[in-house]
């Protein structure tokens, strides 16, 4: 991970403002390394920084937050499933205009505006 994006996690609150050297050399403890293998994990499973943040805060406050993160993930897998079904719809729509592309005689487009493959009615 890099270091701005570490920055940036302690910039928005996500990881505390870690102790410094005499020098003003950051210092991360193992507990902070924890911390932010969780952040990546979260983010990984689809939750944002913010959604991230809302668990930790639970988990700071000493609460648990089991919960909270399960209707975070169910709320994830309904998007999810509505994306899929987005993209299903879609790629039947560009099968059946790639079919169409296929039957066309390249030959037959003469309209200077539009392609026959894209219109609703093929060019004649």
């Amino acid at each position: 991970m890099s270091i701005k994006t570490v920055r940036y996690y302690e910039s928005i609150g996500l990881l505390p403002e870690p102790r410094r050297t005499p020098a003003g050399h950051r210092v991360y403890s193992s507990e902070m390394v924890d911390r932010i293998g969780f952040i990546r994990r979260a983010q990984s499973s689809g939750l944002s920084l913010t959604e991230i943040g809302s668990v930790l805060e639970i988990k700071d406050a000493g609460g648990r937050s089991c919960e909270h993160t399960r209707a975070l993930l169910e709320d994830h897998l309904a998007h999810l499933d509505a994306q899929m079904e987005e993209l299903r719809v879609t790629r039947r729509e560009v099968a059946t205009l790639a079919e169409r592309a296929a039957e066309l005689d390249p030959s037959a487009c003469t309209d200077p505006h539009r392609c026959q493959v894209l219109s609703s009615e093929p060019a004649r």
